[in-house]
């Protein structure tokens, strides 16, 4: 009895199932999501000022149009696939804040 005790000890006991995270924080996934919001706020943000807003208006519209197409995104996933991400929300908003600060910096 001492000999199993001691062996399952030095190999580490019994071992247990790995459950993997089926939304993981560092996937393609979340570097496409990024990328497109990061694209569509710089986008929408050009084309505002190329109609004549102002700055502060190309900007707010922008974020309006990023946010609108990340949670239109999760809305079509969670309706044809059931699975809503707020990892992929994360994942936008990070690309939203991200494509206004380059504009910020190109823009002004």
């Amino acid at each position: 009895m001492k000999f199993v005790l001691v062996f399952s000890l030095w190999t580490g006991g019994p071992k247990q199932p790995v459950v993997k995270d089926p939304d993981p924080w560092f996937a393609v996934d979340k570097l496409e999501h990024f990328a497109a919001s990061l694209i569509i706020q710089s986008w929408a943000h050009t084309t505002f000022r190329a109609r004549g807003a102002g700055y502060a208006q190309a900007s707010w519209g922008a974020a309006a149009v990023t946010a609108t197409a990340g949670i239109g995104k999760e809305l079509w996933d969670r309706h044809h696939h059931g699975d809503f991400s707020y990892r992929d929300l994360t994942a936008d908003g990070i690309g939203l804040v991200s494509g206004a600060v380059m504009m910020r910096r190109i823009d002004r």
